[in-house]
């Protein structure tokens, strides 16, 4: 006992204060985490949306995140990682209280569209930001201690949102609101006086214009772009945590919301216990796409065992696995596209892999909702479990492509 203790408190030595404020704001955001887990349910229970209208709506959420993406890399190398945050963060707090107003399947994609962009702009900014900030030897911990923060917050979110919506589903979109605008002001007060932006961008311009050997855009790198289809794969199977996982839970188990949130709260709980831990031994122990191997391996067998039927607690044991392959693959991706990219164009890879994951966001409401509608829910974790044995295999053979820092 006393020697895992020691592990854990080794796993949080030597981040930064800036890495830890990173967190926090992330930790705050996270917290009114709770639309989004409760859409699908929102739609159908409320709005009283069919099953293929909610994938439908859903997957306009995947198409502003891979628009977010890709715009948020963009700027993020032309702007700062600062600015894109700060608006990103206030830009989304109207937005949730819009989001309501809407009642129709076309209105409330146009809005979904619209609060996914801008929200996702965030996401290629904010690992800019973190390998702006972290030691290079402490990069993967910095990204990991960034999710355990993101995740905290979901174990509070969906809970939180559970008791909400027990009353009205509009205070879901309210609660968003506050906490992003409240994530916008703390992020603003540490990090005015700290971003270094404009000396920051112009040594990666004066890096790029005298470099010899030019940079290589992410979109022409195959081995690259290999990684995030594969990327993609896994994402369209873990974010059925999102779309059909509450659905399911809500439909074949009739479960009450607030047990749908607790079950989604557990997610966050283990990532948010045992991230931090796991990454820094899977540093020491294993290589970079070993880890995130094991980790898809992981995400099948959790589909796997939905198949059974065996009782809530098998959906308690899915999830733990589900949340294992988490805590080793999305943490490590986030390294391998960083270490990928040259300095002067971090934002475009990251916004490239962001696309591999809003690319899943479209697909894996869309496809979910269908299958399960068409061929019913075991024929989807089968199809989910074979898809992420597939991501398995697929980087387990593509590990010889990137070079001996990041394998």
């Amino acid at each position: 006992m006393k020697k895992y203790f020691q592990e854990y408190v080794n796993a949080y030595r030597g981040l930064s204060q800036p890495a830890w404020m990173l967190s926090l704001v992330m930790l705050i955001n996270r917290m009114g985490a709770m639309v989004i887990p409760f859409l699908g349910l929102y739609m159908t229970e409320h709005l009283h949306f069919s099953l293929k209208e909610t994938g439908i709506v859903l997957s306009f959420f995947g198409l502003g995140a891979i628009s977010g993406s890709y715009i948020g890399g963009r700027l993020t190398d032309i702007h700062g990682h600062f600015k894109i945050q700060l608006l990103s963060l206030f830009l989304t707090v109207p937005l949730f209280f819009v989001l309501p107003i809407l009642k129709t399947p076309f209105f409330l994609s146009f809005g979904i569209f619209i609060l996914s962009l801008i929200a996702e702009t965030f996401r290629p900014a904010n690992s800019v930001s973190i390998a702006h900030y972290a030691k290079p030897k402490n990069l993967t911990r910095a990204l990991s201690l960034n999710r355990m923060a993101l995740n905290l917050g979901f174990s509070i979110g969906p809970a939180l949102g559970g008791l909400l919506a027990a009353f009205s589903y509009n205070w879901l979109f309210y609660g968003n609101g506050v906490t992003a605008a409240i994530a916008g002001f703390v992020f603003y007060t540490y990090f005015k006086r700290r971003e270094g932006n404009k000396n920051l961008i112009k040594q990666i311009k004066d890096q790029k214009v005298q470099s010899q050997n030019p940079v290589k855009s992410p979109y022409k790198d195959k081995a690259f772009i290999i990684f995030n289809v594969l990327c993609a794969f896994y994402s369209i199977c873990f974010f059925q945590l999102l779309s059909t996982l509450p659905l399911y839970y809500k439909q074949v188990y009739v479960l009450k919301d607030s047990a749908v949130g607790i079950i989604l709260a557990f997610n966050g709980l283990v990532v948010f216990l045992l991230e931090m831990f796991l990454v820094n031994i899977a540093e020491r122990r294993l290589t970079t796409f070993q880890t995130i191997t094991l980790g898809a391996a992981l995400l099948s067998i959790s589909f796997i065992l939905l198949i059974s039927n065996a009782g809530i607690w098998i959906l308690f044991l899915a999830m733990f696995f589900l949340s294992i392959s988490e805590i080793l693959v999305l943490p490590f991706t986030s390294t391998v596209t960083i270490k990928r990219a040259h300095q002067s164009n971090q934002g475009a890879y990251m916004g490239l892999n962001g696309l591999a994951f809003s690319a899943a966001h479209i697909l894996s409401p869309s496809i979910g909702t269908q299958i399960a509608a068409t061929f019913g829910f075991n024929t989807l974790w089968l199809s989910t479990a074979i898809l992420a044995l597939i991501s398995t295999i697929g980087f387990y053979l593509i590990r010889d492509k990137f070079n001996s820092q990041i394998v």
